[in-house]
């Protein structure tokens, strides 16, 4: 009994503060959904939605301190089933194995992947020899020439090329590539060498995505070099154009967060249309409908939905969108516009919209900038900011935000990115503010004057707040050590890291410091952490053993984006030639001792052929089909066993080896298994 008065007593001491909670428990629902290593059938999902239907019943019948534990269990069963119900609603067809040959489809999409190369999105697709039924909705190709010519929006082009269905991870525990296929709709990824040819030339109105390439187009005309690729990015979130020179440099310095269109520009954007409404509404005879304030609001709201329109409304844009309505909204009822309530309110409709997004690094990133941006707000707004002249008031919170932001995404963007910029504070303190007050402005401007022509002066504008901001880039990226490379932590790491954000963010009180807790475990996690002593690729096509110098690699080519992953994850700088040099031995079969033995790494039937004997406690890794000696006692992992395990792990624990696969860490799920989807 006594922990339950304690309990109730802690609940009733944060009457007012426990709504931001509500969305946590949505995220715990959507989680515990995506870590199933089963797929949940339909009587599953039933029972965690009719839960949460009779949880919020009975919570409107009950004293606060039920209430609030109900209200918390009903969201948790929520969040569960509209995750199931989801990866339900969005299925399609995925390619089994491989496909070469015709390829058409209409153009929905464009963009570049991490290595630069241009990649098309089509929808309406037509595969030959291929059923119908069996086409993926979407397929994604990326343009592997040295010159593509970049299809218009909306156009059906002809091309050929080989398809695959979306990768599995490459080690057990990564990045579940297949997942975030399954979402986007995509059933199939691939690559073509030849040039793209227009199946069906006339084309009529090509929707938001045409006039989003339209207005890049005339941007990036007008803005040379790689600034113009920089303001079509922050304009219409077109990011084909960026530089991709650039773009790592505005990720080893911690910016990258400026090519999003998120909270930043959009409060920018909508807080300058407002200020600028506001001013000159005020300046004519008042209305008796409404007062000026609130004719502004609905003026900046209505500027932020065409600006989400334009932006192809991705989870940031979406989210800061969400923001400034509630924002604004509670400017029409007299309320307090910036809040945890409105972050709360934010992330309940994007999580309901598009529950996968709370895996997103996206996601996690624009959310923990924003809850730490509302916390310093309330703080600085109890401090003796107002006594500072009125001038410097905007340069002061400019300055607070940018390195509040830095800071709070710091930790998501290591995790996931492996990288950590070392000079990342000094540039988000010199190249954000020049964003908030040259370049948005400008951009605004810009459209303003755009119906007289006379819109290159706004552009002008923007062009030399950009040359400041990739002047700070490029400089600051090139500096000695602007990078650490930082290990991929386990997955229980950003659980603990968000918690314990959360945690401090919004509880009041003594109970506040208990927060420290889990951010203090979770950074005892990551250092302690360590990696696998053995990667095996899907398919066995590379081997990787940790070695005093670092990971070496069985082969010094292929399977490169693999490698590059490994070596990423690992926190280690080099290439894979580099990597590969490390391992000792020449020749086409290639070994590393285990306990008990020695792991064989056969690439190819030729290396097949070398061997002569595998004794009991070794093991084959092999890339092709393997029928063994009858002599062989060796454990074999040839192609056909790796594309059920799918990729492997090793540990060398206490002269023993541990494994484990990529398989029993994915579970069988319905955007990796074929059976499931058949049902």
């Amino acid at each position: 009994m006594r922990a339950v008065d304690m309990l109730s007593a802690a609940l009733l001491s944060q009457q007012g503060r426990l709504m931001p909670w509500g969305p946590v428990c949505f995220g715990v629902g959507i989680s515990m959904f995506f870590a199933l290593r089963f797929e949940p059938g339909w009587p599953m999902l039933a029972c965690g939605g009719g839960g949460a239907v009779v949880a919020g019943v009975l919570a409107l019948r009950t004293d606060f301190v039920t209430a609030a534990l109900l209200w918390g269990c009903a969201l948790l069963m929520a969040g569960f089933a509209l995750a199931g119900v989801r990866a339900h609603v969005v299925a399609g067809p995925v390619l089994d194995g491989r496909y070469y040959g015709p390829i058409e489809g209409r153009v929905v999409g464009l963009d570049r992947s991490g290595s630069g190369a241009y990649r098309v999105t089509l929808d309406q697709v037509r595969l030959s020899r291929m059923a119908p039924d069996a086409i993926p909705k979407r397929v994604r190709i990326s343009l592997h020439s040295d010159a593509p010519d970049l299809p218009p929006a909306g156009v059906r082009i002809m091309t050929t090329g080989y398809l695959s269905s979306p990768g599995a991870p490459n080690e057990p525990g990564g990045f579940d590539f297949q997942r975030h296929a399954w979402f986007l709709g995509l059933g199939g990824v691939g690559y073509t060498r030849v040039p793209l040819l227009l199946a069906e030339p006339k084309v009529g109105w090509r929707g938001i995505f045409g006039l989003r390439r339209a207005l890049s187009s005339y941007v990036q005309q007008t803005i040379d070099g790689p600034e113009g690729g920089f303001a079509a990015a922050i304009t219409t979130g077109d990011r084909s154009g960026l530089d991709p020179e650039l773009t790592q440099a505005l990720r080893d310095t911690n910016l990258a967060h400026l090519l999003a269109i998120s909270g930043l520009h959009m409060g920018l954007l909508t807080g300058f249309i407002f200020a600028a409404l506001q001013l000159s509404l005020s300046l004519l005879p008042r209305t008796p409908m409404m007062p000026s304030r609130k004719w502004a609001a609905v003026g900046a709201l209505a500027v932020g939905a065409v600006y989400l329109a334009l932006s192809g409304g991705n989870v940031a844009t979406e989210r800061a969108f969400v923001m400034v309505a509630v924002a604004f909204s509670a400017v029409l009822i007299d309320r307090r516009a910036i809040s945890l309530r409105s972050v709360a309110v934010a992330a309940l409709i994007v999580l309901s919209l598009r529950p996968e997004a709370l895996l997103s690094p996206g996601f996690q990133m624009s959310f923990a900038a924003t809850i730490a941006l509302v916390a310093a707000f309330q703080v600085l707004t109890r401090s003796n900011l107002g006594d500072c002249p009125v001038w410097s008031r905007p340069v002061v919170s400019l300055f607070v935000s940018a390195s509040v932001a830095g800071f709070a995404t710091l930790p998501f963007a290591a995790a996931h990115f492996n990288r950590m910029p070392s000079y990342g504070l000094l540039a988000n303190l010199s190249a954000p503010p020049v964003m908030g007050m040259i370049v948005v402005p400008a951009g605004v401007l810009a459209a303003l004057l755009a119906p007289f022509g006379l819109d290159r002066i706004g552009f002008w504008i923007m062009e030399q707040g950009l040359n400041w901001i990739v002047f700070v880039a490029t400089s600051v990226a090139s500096w000695d050590g602007a990078v650490r490379r930082i290990p991929a932590p386990p997955s229980a790491v950003l659980v603990l890291l968000a918690l314990g954000g959360l945690w401090i963010a919004i509880i009041l009180g003594r109970w506040r410091p208990v927060g420290l807790l889990p951010v203090l475990l979770a950074g005892i996690l990551w250092l302690s952490h360590n990696r696998a002593d053995i990667l095996v690729a899907p398919g066995g096509a590379l081997v990787g053993a940790m070695t005093d110098e670092g990971r070496a690699l069985s082969k010094d080519r292929g399977a490169g984006f693999v490698a590059e992953i490994w070596l990423e994850n690992d926190g280690d700088d080099v290439d894979q030639a580099t990597a590969a040099a490390r391992w000792s031995g020449e020749g086409r079969l290639r070994s590393t001792p285990i306990p008990g033995g020695l792991l064989f790494h056969v690439n190819g039937k030729r290396a097949l052929a070398e061997v002569t004997v595998c004794r009991s406690g070794d093991i084959l890794i092999a890339s092709v089909d393997v029928l063994p000696d009858l002599s062989w006692e060796c454990d074999i992992y040839d192609l056909a066993r790796l594309r059920d395990s799918g990729g492997l792990a090793f540990w060398v624990k206490d002269d023993r080896l541990e494994m484990k696969t990529a398989r029993a860490a994915t579970g069988r799920r319905l955007w990796n298994d074929k059976t499931l989807r058949a049902q």
